[in-house]
């Protein structure tokens, strides 16, 4: 039950996100921008880091099973080395985020990005429910 919960929420997680994303709007126009307050960006932030199937299952069962070959200063250096690739890819991200913001005025890429995006999304969604569908409920 606890895998069909999973699997159900992250459904309707990635779907709700790849319909934001596909409805996202990249127009550079300053009189359209609103910065989110702390408190929604908290709550995005935490909903992105709680709420995604795929960060649970890699950091349980990628990270954690990956840690289990360590011991003593080696799982430190493991911890630290996690932290560090983690925060590198996504300051990358936001630099590549801003060179395309630099690059495209007109928002045409950074469209296209999205609706590309939001089709993968939709796409591991199915992915999960197909997965959600074939569990085999033995009593």
């Amino acid at each position: 039950w606890l895998k069909a919960s999973l699997l159900m929420m992250g459904c309707c997680f990635l779907g709700f996100m790849g319909w934001v994303t596909w409805k996202s709007s990249n127009t550079t126009n300053s009189n359209q921008f609103k910065a989110f307050s702390i408190k929604k960006q908290v709550y995005f932030a935490l909903s992105v880091s709680f709420l995604n199937p795929h960060a649970i299952i890699d950091t349980i069962g990628v990270i954690g099973v990956s840690s289990l070959n360590y011991v003593d200063h080696h799982k430190l250096a493991f911890s630290i080395g996690c932290i560090l690739v983690s925060f590198i890819w996504f300051l990358a991200l936001a630099v590549m985020g801003n060179f395309m913001k630099k690059i495209d005025g007109k928002g045409f890429w950074l469209n296209f990005v999205n609706k590309i995006s939001a089709i993968i999304i939709w796409g591991v969604g199915v992915y999960l429910a197909w997965q959600l569908i074939n569990i085999p409920f033995n009593n």
